[in-house]
Protein backbone atom coordinates (compact mmCIF):
# COMPACT_ATOMS: atom_id res chain seq x y z
CA UNK A 1 0.00 0.00 0.00
CA UNK A 2 1.40 3.41 -1.00
CA UNK A 3 0.68 6.33 1.29
CA UNK A 4 0.15 9.97 0.34
CA UNK A 5 0.69 12.34 3.24
CA UNK A 6 0.09 16.03 3.79
CA UNK A 7 2.32 17.96 6.18
CA UNK A 8 0.56 21.08 7.42
CA UNK A 9 0.29 23.60 10.24
CA UNK A 10 -2.83 25.28 11.55
CA UNK A 11 -4.72 25.25 8.24
CA UNK A 12 -7.52 22.73 8.08
CA UNK A 13 -9.88 23.19 5.12
CA UNK A 14 -7.44 22.20 2.36
CA UNK A 15 -5.56 19.39 4.18
CA UNK A 16 -8.78 17.75 5.34
CA UNK A 17 -10.45 18.06 1.94
CA UNK A 18 -7.31 16.80 0.15
CA UNK A 19 -7.11 13.64 2.28
CA UNK A 20 -10.85 13.03 2.03
CA UNK A 21 -10.87 13.50 -1.76
CA UNK A 22 -8.11 10.98 -2.40
CA UNK A 23 -9.64 8.37 -0.12
CA UNK A 24 -13.05 8.91 -1.70
CA UNK A 25 -11.50 8.23 -5.11
CA UNK A 26 -10.10 4.96 -3.69
CA UNK A 27 -7.18 4.63 -6.13
CA UNK A 28 -5.91 1.06 -6.25
CA UNK A 29 -3.24 0.46 -3.61
CA UNK A 30 -3.12 4.10 -2.44
CA UNK A 31 -4.38 5.83 0.71
CA UNK A 32 -4.01 9.39 2.02
CA UNK A 33 -3.55 10.73 5.55
CA UNK A 34 -2.02 13.62 7.48
CA UNK A 35 1.69 12.93 7.94
CA UNK A 36 2.60 11.50 11.33
CA UNK A 37 6.20 11.72 12.57
CA UNK A 38 7.29 9.84 15.67
CA UNK A 39 11.02 9.67 14.90
CA UNK A 40 13.45 10.73 12.18
CA UNK A 41 16.52 8.55 11.65
CA UNK A 42 19.17 9.31 9.03
CA UNK A 43 18.56 7.48 5.76
CA UNK A 44 15.38 5.83 7.04
CA UNK A 45 12.26 5.85 4.85
CA UNK A 46 9.37 8.07 5.90
CA UNK A 47 6.87 5.41 4.85
CA UNK A 48 5.21 7.81 2.39
CA UNK A 49 5.33 7.59 -1.40
CA UNK A 50 4.24 11.24 -1.69
CA UNK A 51 4.16 14.12 0.78
CA UNK A 52 2.62 17.53 0.09
CA UNK A 53 4.49 20.11 2.15
CA UNK A 54 2.48 23.07 3.46
CA UNK A 55 4.52 24.11 6.51
CA UNK A 56 8.27 23.43 6.35
CA UNK A 57 9.00 27.03 5.37
CA UNK A 58 8.19 27.88 9.00
CA UNK A 59 9.55 24.77 10.74
CA UNK A 60 13.22 23.85 10.08
CA UNK A 61 12.72 20.43 11.71
CA UNK A 62 10.11 19.58 9.09
CA UNK A 63 12.41 20.72 6.26
CA UNK A 64 15.13 18.37 7.54
CA UNK A 65 12.58 15.55 7.82
CA UNK A 66 11.47 16.10 4.22
CA UNK A 67 15.01 16.08 2.86
CA UNK A 68 15.65 12.80 4.65
CA UNK A 69 12.39 11.41 3.25
CA UNK A 70 13.32 12.54 -0.25
CA UNK A 71 16.68 10.77 -0.32
CA UNK A 72 14.83 7.60 0.67
CA UNK A 73 12.41 7.88 -2.28
CA UNK A 74 9.51 10.07 -1.17
CA UNK A 75 8.17 12.40 -3.86
CA UNK A 76 8.04 15.61 -1.82
CA UNK A 77 5.84 18.36 -3.24
CA UNK A 78 7.65 20.78 -3.44
CA UNK A 79 11.27 19.65 -3.75
CA UNK A 80 12.70 20.61 -0.31
CA UNK A 81 16.24 21.03 -1.62
CA UNK A 82 15.24 23.57 -4.25
CA UNK A 83 12.78 25.31 -1.94
CA UNK A 84 15.60 25.74 0.60
CA UNK A 85 17.81 27.36 -2.05
CA UNK A 86 15.24 29.60 -3.74
CA UNK A 87 14.11 33.14 -2.87
CA UNK A 88 12.28 35.99 -4.52
CA UNK A 89 15.28 37.94 -5.78
CA UNK A 90 16.63 34.88 -7.60
CA UNK A 91 13.14 34.37 -9.06
CA UNK A 92 13.27 37.86 -10.56
CA UNK A 93 16.82 37.37 -11.83
CA UNK A 94 15.79 34.12 -13.53
CA UNK A 95 12.74 35.79 -15.07
CA UNK A 96 14.98 38.28 -16.85
CA UNK A 97 16.76 35.33 -18.51
CA UNK A 98 13.61 33.50 -19.66
CA UNK A 99 11.87 36.57 -21.11
CA UNK A 100 9.23 37.04 -18.44
CA UNK A 101 8.48 40.73 -17.73
CA UNK A 102 9.17 41.67 -14.08
CA UNK A 103 9.38 44.98 -12.19
CA UNK A 104 12.80 46.64 -11.92
CA UNK A 105 14.22 45.19 -8.71
CA UNK A 106 17.36 45.48 -6.57
CA UNK A 107 18.37 43.68 -3.39
CA UNK A 108 19.61 45.59 -0.34
CA UNK A 109 21.83 44.54 2.56
CA UNK A 110 20.10 44.51 5.94
CA UNK A 111 19.86 47.85 7.74
CA UNK A 112 21.28 46.33 10.96
CA UNK A 113 24.26 44.01 11.19
CA UNK A 114 23.27 40.34 11.31
CA UNK A 115 23.95 38.51 14.56
CA UNK A 116 27.59 37.45 15.07
CA UNK A 117 28.90 39.95 12.49
CA UNK A 118 30.69 43.29 12.74
CA UNK A 119 31.66 46.10 10.38
CA UNK A 120 34.70 44.03 9.43
CA UNK A 121 32.41 41.29 8.08
CA UNK A 122 31.38 43.67 5.28
CA UNK A 123 34.77 44.69 3.92
CA UNK A 124 33.52 43.96 0.38
CA UNK A 125 30.44 46.15 0.67
CA UNK A 126 30.67 49.77 -0.45
CA UNK A 127 29.46 52.32 2.07
CA UNK A 128 27.37 54.18 1.31
CA UNK A 129 25.74 52.24 -1.52
CA UNK A 130 25.22 54.03 -4.82
CA UNK A 131 21.77 55.20 -3.75
CA UNK A 132 21.47 57.71 -6.58
CA UNK A 133 21.73 55.07 -9.31
CA UNK A 134 19.57 52.60 -7.34
CA UNK A 135 16.73 55.11 -6.98
CA UNK A 136 17.09 56.21 -10.60
CA UNK A 137 16.83 52.60 -11.79
CA UNK A 138 13.80 51.61 -9.65
CA UNK A 139 12.00 54.96 -9.52
CA UNK A 140 9.32 56.14 -7.10
CA UNK A 141 6.75 55.23 -5.93
CA UNK A 142 8.29 51.86 -5.14
CA UNK A 143 7.72 48.83 -2.94
CA UNK A 144 10.10 47.38 -0.39
CA UNK A 145 9.64 43.82 0.89
CA UNK A 146 11.70 40.93 2.29
CA UNK A 147 13.71 39.08 -0.35
CA UNK A 148 12.77 35.71 1.17
CA UNK A 149 9.02 36.28 1.20
CA UNK A 150 6.66 36.09 4.14
CA UNK A 151 3.30 36.99 2.67
CA UNK A 152 2.32 40.62 3.23
CA UNK A 153 4.52 41.07 6.30
CA UNK A 154 7.05 43.93 6.27
CA UNK A 155 5.83 45.29 2.92
CA UNK A 156 6.15 49.06 2.41
CA UNK A 157 4.97 51.41 -0.31
CA UNK A 158 7.49 54.25 -0.63
CA UNK A 159 6.79 57.68 -2.07
CA UNK A 160 10.30 59.12 -2.25
CA UNK A 161 13.89 58.86 -1.06
CA UNK A 162 13.20 60.23 2.44
CA UNK A 163 10.32 57.80 2.84
CA UNK A 164 12.66 54.97 1.85
CA UNK A 165 15.30 55.80 4.46
CA UNK A 166 12.67 56.21 7.18
CA UNK A 167 11.05 52.86 6.41
CA UNK A 168 14.32 51.02 5.78
CA UNK A 169 15.41 52.01 9.30
CA UNK A 170 12.53 49.85 10.61
CA UNK A 171 13.59 46.63 8.85
CA UNK A 172 16.34 45.52 11.26
CA UNK A 173 18.21 42.46 10.03
CA UNK A 174 15.81 41.72 7.16
CA UNK A 175 17.31 41.66 3.68
CA UNK A 176 14.94 43.67 1.52
CA UNK A 177 14.01 44.09 -2.13
CA UNK A 178 13.34 47.51 -3.58
CA UNK A 179 10.98 47.12 -6.50
CA UNK A 180 9.36 49.29 -9.12
CA UNK A 181 5.65 49.90 -8.58
CA UNK A 182 3.54 48.42 -11.37
CA UNK A 183 0.34 50.46 -11.63
CA UNK A 184 -1.91 47.78 -13.03
CA UNK A 185 -5.25 47.65 -14.80
CA UNK A 186 -5.86 43.98 -13.98
CA UNK A 187 -4.33 41.50 -11.56
CA UNK A 188 -4.40 37.70 -11.45
CA UNK A 189 -3.26 35.01 -9.04
CA UNK A 190 -2.52 31.84 -10.96
CA UNK A 191 -2.27 28.37 -9.46
CA UNK A 192 0.06 25.91 -11.17
CA UNK A 193 -0.02 22.28 -10.09
CA UNK A 194 2.21 19.58 -11.52
CA UNK A 195 3.83 22.07 -13.86
CA UNK A 196 0.91 21.57 -16.26
CA UNK A 197 -2.43 22.43 -14.63
CA UNK A 198 -3.17 26.17 -14.41
CA UNK A 199 -6.02 28.04 -12.72
CA UNK A 200 -6.09 31.78 -13.50
CA UNK A 201 -7.98 33.61 -10.77
CA UNK A 202 -8.91 37.32 -10.91
CA UNK A 203 -7.42 38.88 -7.78
CA UNK A 204 -7.54 42.35 -6.28
CA UNK A 205 -4.67 42.83 -3.80
CA UNK A 206 -5.97 46.28 -2.84
CA UNK A 207 -9.09 44.71 -1.28
CA UNK A 208 -9.28 43.45 2.31
CA UNK A 209 -7.80 39.95 2.57
CA UNK A 210 -11.16 38.12 2.59
CA UNK A 211 -12.29 39.98 -0.57
CA UNK A 212 -9.17 39.74 -2.70
CA UNK A 213 -10.60 37.02 -4.92
CA UNK A 214 -13.68 39.16 -5.58
CA UNK A 215 -13.09 41.15 -8.77
CA UNK A 216 -14.55 41.54 -12.25
CA UNK A 217 -11.36 41.11 -14.30
CA UNK A 218 -12.25 38.96 -17.30
CA UNK A 219 -9.37 38.06 -19.65
CA UNK A 220 -10.17 37.11 -23.22
CA UNK A 221 -8.91 33.86 -24.79
CA UNK A 222 -5.72 35.43 -26.18
CA UNK A 223 -4.83 37.12 -22.89
CA UNK A 224 -5.65 33.94 -20.97
CA UNK A 225 -3.35 31.89 -23.21
CA UNK A 226 -0.57 34.47 -22.81
CA UNK A 227 -0.77 34.37 -19.01
CA UNK A 228 -1.00 30.58 -18.95
CA UNK A 229 2.16 30.32 -21.03
CA UNK A 230 4.03 32.64 -18.64
CA UNK A 231 2.88 30.64 -15.62
CA UNK A 232 3.94 27.35 -17.20
CA UNK A 233 7.32 28.76 -18.28
CA UNK A 234 8.11 30.07 -14.80
CA UNK A 235 7.23 26.80 -13.09
CA UNK A 236 9.05 24.75 -15.71
CA UNK A 237 12.29 26.55 -14.88
CA UNK A 238 11.77 26.67 -11.11
CA UNK A 239 10.53 23.08 -10.92
CA UNK A 240 7.68 23.71 -8.49
CA UNK A 241 4.88 21.14 -8.38
CA UNK A 242 2.61 23.43 -6.36
CA UNK A 243 2.93 27.20 -6.69
CA UNK A 244 1.12 30.43 -7.48
CA UNK A 245 2.21 33.20 -9.82
CA UNK A 246 0.85 36.72 -9.45
CA UNK A 247 0.54 38.70 -12.68
CA UNK A 248 -0.16 42.43 -12.91
CA UNK A 249 -1.25 43.78 -16.29
CA UNK A 250 0.13 47.21 -17.17
CA UNK A 251 -0.63 48.53 -20.66
CA UNK A 252 -1.58 45.00 -21.65
CA UNK A 253 1.74 43.48 -20.52
CA UNK A 254 1.60 40.80 -17.78
CA UNK A 255 4.33 41.46 -15.21
CA UNK A 256 5.23 38.62 -12.84
CA UNK A 257 5.08 40.31 -9.44
CA UNK A 258 5.41 37.39 -7.05
CA UNK A 259 6.00 33.80 -8.10
CA UNK A 260 7.78 32.11 -5.20
CA UNK A 261 4.72 30.78 -3.34
CA UNK A 262 5.31 27.03 -2.85
CA UNK A 263 2.73 26.86 -0.02
CA UNK A 264 0.10 29.25 -1.39
CA UNK A 265 -3.15 30.14 0.32
CA UNK A 266 -5.68 27.39 -0.30
CA UNK A 267 -8.22 28.12 2.42
CA UNK A 268 -11.81 27.91 1.23
CA UNK A 269 -12.74 31.11 3.08
CA UNK A 270 -10.24 33.20 1.12
CA UNK A 271 -10.02 31.57 -2.33
CA UNK A 272 -13.75 30.85 -2.59
CA UNK A 273 -15.67 27.64 -3.25
CA UNK A 274 -14.98 27.29 -7.00
CA UNK A 275 -11.24 27.90 -6.75
CA UNK A 276 -11.05 25.67 -3.67
CA UNK A 277 -12.75 22.81 -5.52
CA UNK A 278 -10.29 23.14 -8.41
CA UNK A 279 -7.27 23.12 -6.08
CA UNK A 280 -8.48 20.12 -4.07
CA UNK A 281 -9.42 18.06 -7.14
CA UNK A 282 -6.30 18.91 -9.12
CA UNK A 283 -3.93 18.40 -6.19
CA UNK A 284 -5.55 15.07 -5.36
CA UNK A 285 -5.30 13.81 -8.94
CA UNK A 286 -1.69 14.96 -9.24
CA UNK A 287 -0.66 13.38 -5.93
CA UNK A 288 -2.25 10.09 -7.03
CA UNK A 289 -0.37 10.33 -10.34
CA UNK A 290 2.92 10.88 -8.51
CA UNK A 291 2.24 7.96 -6.16
CA UNK A 292 1.43 5.64 -9.05
CA UNK A 293 4.66 6.60 -10.83
CA UNK A 294 6.94 6.60 -7.77
CA UNK A 295 9.72 4.04 -7.53
CA UNK A 296 10.95 2.89 -4.14
CA UNK A 297 14.41 3.99 -3.05
CA UNK A 298 15.18 6.35 -5.95
CA UNK A 299 14.94 10.11 -6.50
CA UNK A 300 11.27 10.88 -7.13
CA UNK A 301 11.62 14.66 -6.85
CA UNK A 302 10.86 17.25 -9.52
CA UNK A 303 13.88 19.26 -10.65
CA UNK A 304 13.41 22.48 -12.61
CA UNK A 305 14.80 23.28 -16.01
CA UNK A 306 17.30 25.74 -14.53
CA UNK A 307 18.95 23.00 -12.47
CA UNK A 308 18.70 20.36 -15.19
CA UNK A 309 20.31 22.59 -17.80
CA UNK A 310 23.11 23.45 -15.39
CA UNK A 311 23.81 19.74 -14.89
CA UNK A 312 23.86 19.11 -18.65
CA UNK A 313 26.28 22.02 -19.19
CA UNK A 314 28.55 20.66 -16.46
CA UNK A 315 28.62 17.24 -18.16
CA UNK A 316 29.58 18.86 -21.45
CA UNK A 317 32.57 20.69 -19.94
Amino acid sequence: MKKIGILHGKERSFPNAFVERINRKSPDGIIAEPVRIDRVVQGESSGYAVIIDRISQDVPFYRAFLKNAAISGTAVINNPFWWSADEKFFNNALATKIEVPVPKTVILPSRDLPADTSDESFANLAYPLDWESIFKYVGFPAYMKPFAGGGWKNVYRLENMDDFFNKHAETGELVMLLQEEIVFEEYYRCYCIGGKYVRIMPYEPRNPHHLRYVSDFNPGPERYKQMEEIVLRINKYLGYDFNTVELALRNGVPYAIDFCNPAPDADVKSVGEENFEWVVETAANYAIERAQNSKEGVDNLTWGEYIKRSVVQEKLL
